[in-house]
């Protein structure tokens, strides 16, 4: 229980940095320019038509899509670049405490931070759709419009396979539960490579997970070796299971009549993986060369 209560302590001393740190209202603020720049097509086609939109759908069809995810990923490069988050009172915490219970603390921020991220994710989006929306658990003729092809120029998301086999909220919170999952992905991967290999690697890392995420793209599949058929149906499987992004993209999942990852096995692989990392994390701390500088008083 001492170990668990330090634990909570070092991550709560990591909060009371944000107060004074530029970097992390900063990436709030871009958070919050996200959103409306995603969301933008979506209001405009329901302001157009004069037709509502449930509250949750503007989060549901923006995340609906692994570019958006991948955006959204982008931003805790920002927030999560100075991991392990060496300051003056880490000399502190080593010497009072053990190094496994100084990581479980970085640990226990960086998966508070991320949730509370996506949260607010969340919350600004349907905040922002708030005047255009209801909050009953129905689909909207704004989506049903742009599910069957709202105009030449709208390049929103909306699934019609989505709407037929899930309702609004339930759609949300698999939406939710799977952005999580990858956000703590590249979170976590970028604290293992910054203990592993220094620091910048982890921002390295992050950009790479999310580029092989973009790379391994039916789409683009299917533009470079012009696959057509059952080609296109494997690759498209292929992409499904082998990418990260992918696994995040609800869409991208079985729902019943394909060989697509279902949802359950999607965030078994986040988990498992995230497990592994923490793990080698702890692993490298053991020989993590710590720096501290001098500051004059």
């Amino acid at each position: 229980m001492h170990d668990i209560k330090q634990a909570f302590l070092i991550a709560g001393q990591n909060f009371c940095g944000w107060k004074r740190s530029l970097r992390i209202w900063m990436t709030f603020a871009l958070e919050f320019v996200l959103c409306l720049m995603l969301s933008d097509q979506i209001l405009s086609q329901s302001i157009r038509y004069e037709t509502p939109l449930q509250i949750f759908e503007p989060f549901i069809w923006t995340y609906g899509d692994a570019t958006s995810v991948m955006l959204s990923s982008l931003l805790l490069i920002l927030l999560f670049a100075d991991m392990p988050f060496v300051n003056q009172a880490t000399p502190y915490w080593l010497i009072r405490t053990k190094r496994s219970v100084w990581l479980a603390g970085q640990i226990i921020y960086v998966v508070l931070t991320t949730i509370i991220y996506n949260v607010i994710l969340v919350v600004l989006l349907s905040i922002i759709a708030s005047p255009f929306s209801f909050i009953g658990n129905v689909w909207s003729k704004t989506a049903a419009m742009l599910g069957y092809g709202g105009g030449e120029n709208i390049t929103v998301p909306v699934s019609i396979k989505t709407m037929e086999i899930s309702t609004p909220y339930s759609c949300a919170l698999a939406v939710f539960g799977l952005m999580l999952c990858y956000s703590l992905l590249v979170a976590v991967l970028m604290l293992f490579f910054n203990i592993a290999f220094g620091n910048m690697t982890g921002v390295l890392s992050a950009f790479a997970l999310n580029l092989y995420g973009i790379l391994l793209n039916p789409g683009v599949f299917r533009k470079i070796f012009h696959f057509s058929g059952n080609l296109e149906y494997r690759a498209h499987v292929l992409c499904g299971w082998l990418s990260p992004l992918n696994h995040a993209t609800f869409p991208m999942h079985n729902f019943g009549y394909d060989y697509l990852p279902k949802l359950w096995s999607s965030i078994g692989i986040f988990l498992l993986l995230i497990m592994i990392l923490i793990f080698l994390s702890g692993r490298k701390l053991r020989t993590y060369n710590f720096s501290f500088i001098q500051m004059n008083e």
